[in-house]
């Protein structure tokens, strides 16, 4: 895979940035490095234009006010919109992920959303707060999702959008699905980064980017020892 390329972009990295969300960037370029793909990675602030030809766009997530003008100036520049319709991958965490929907609550104000993908998402009376897993889509053949969650907010899927993951610990989008998926664009709940925990999402996202079937395999001894502890510590936690 020597002769393969790929440019991530990270956007707006100085609103969209909380609980180490810089991490599923850092995760993508090892891994497509480790394969032996030559790798770009540009951290795009929100004065600046967002470039449309890139292969991959991380949106991390955010307080309210942050989220509320990533979304106005996502919008006024329109770059997203014309990645996703030339086949650009998208992965959202958190606020980035309820900004891709058609609208979602920032200081109790209903604000609105990219439409990329059709959900919404309202507040909730409790934050949630904690462990997050779940058993992920099975026609996207990955193994359960791992990941920390911290939101108040309550996301609601339109008919034609499909869930991440039926949730086993925590809330997600409403306690019972988390995440979503739409095409090559894909949104959910988990901090921790995601893609240090899940490191076969961020398999799915490289190839799906650069239209591969398979990936040459990598030893993720360190993820998969990562992974049971805090499966462990749920287990411990549910049984207190």
């Amino acid at each position: 895979m020597s002769t393969e390329s790929l440019r991530i972009v990270w956007v707006y990295p100085d609103l969209l940035s909380t609980y180490g969300d810089r991490g599923n960037m850092l995760i993508l370029a090892h891994r497509a490095q480790q394969r032996g793909l030559s790798v770009e990675t540009l951290e795009v602030r929100s004065d600046e234009r967002l470039p449309t030809s890139a292969d991959i766009y991380l949106i991390g997530g955010g307080e309210d006010g942050p989220q509320a003008l990533g979304a106005q100036r996502l919008l006024a520049d329109g770059g997203l919109h014309r990645a996703v319709t030339n086949g650009a991958v998208v992965f959202a965490v958190c606020a980035g992920y309820q900004l891709l929907g058609r609208s979602f609550y920032a200081k109790g104000t209903r604000c609105s959303g990219l439409e990329l993908v059709d959900l919404t998402s309202d507040r909730a009376p409790t934050r949630a707060v904690g462990e997050l897993a779940g058993v992920i889509d099975p026609r996207l053949g990955l193994p359960p999702l791992s990941g920390f969650e911290n939101h108040g907010g309550r996301t609601q899927l339109g008919p034609g959008v499909a869930p991440l993951a039926r949730v086993t610990t925590g809330v997600g989008n409403d306690g019972a699905t988390e995440g979503a998926w739409y095409g090559k664009v894909l949104g959910t709940y988990s901090h921790g980064p995601a893609l240090a925990r899940n490191p076969a999402l961020a398999d799915l996202l490289l190839r799906w980017a650069i239209g591969a079937a398979h990936l040459p395999a990598l030893d993720d001894s360190w993820s998969e020892r990562l992974r049971d502890e805090r499966a462990a510590a749920v287990t411990a936690a549910a049984r207190q």
